[in-house]
């Protein structure tokens, strides 16, 4: 027998597209993909209650790369709000999910970015973005249990 949540509009599921997390973010980059990515991973591998996961994103702290901070809290639920995901500044990139003294780690694999001074940077970034999207999770990041 299959219980009703306590409340309506708790813990729901939702597949987010590259439009959703360019207007959640402001635009569209490589690193709120991979964080999206590796959110949607904890979530579906690892914990799918928001209330019970925590999640520690390792980064330099400033963007391009601290955008891996808004992926995780699209893709995998932990929020600010709730305060269950945190950045500490780091030389290494990685994100760290944790619930009931478990903890898998997931390290996103190297990627180059379109230089400096290319016509249309931007938009080039987007093009890798998008494309990043739709990769497997094995051509985007590596997973350890801790």
């Amino acid at each position: 027998m299959e219980i009703d949540p306590p409340c309506r509009y708790m813990n729901l599921d939702h597949q987010f597209t590259v439009e959703d997390l360019a207007a959640f973010h402001g635009h569209l980059g490589p690193y709120i993909v991979i964080g999206y990515r590796i959110g949607r991973y904890a979530r579906e591998h690892f914990c799918n209650n928001p209330f019970d996961l925590k999640a520690r994103v390792f980064c330099a702290g400033t963007p391009p790369q601290s955008c891996l901070a808004d992926g995780v809290q699209i893709g995998s639920g932990c929020t600010l709000g709730k305060r269950n995901i945190e950045i500490i500044e780091s030389e290494e990139v990685a994100i760290e999910f944790e619930r009931d003294g478990m903890t898998i780690r997931a390290v996103p694999l190297s990627f180059e970015l379109p230089e400096n001074g290319i016509e249309d940077r931007e938009r080039e970034i987007e093009r890798y973005a998008e494309a990043m999207y739709h990769l497997n999770d094995s051509d985007l990041f590596s997973i350890e249990e801790c």
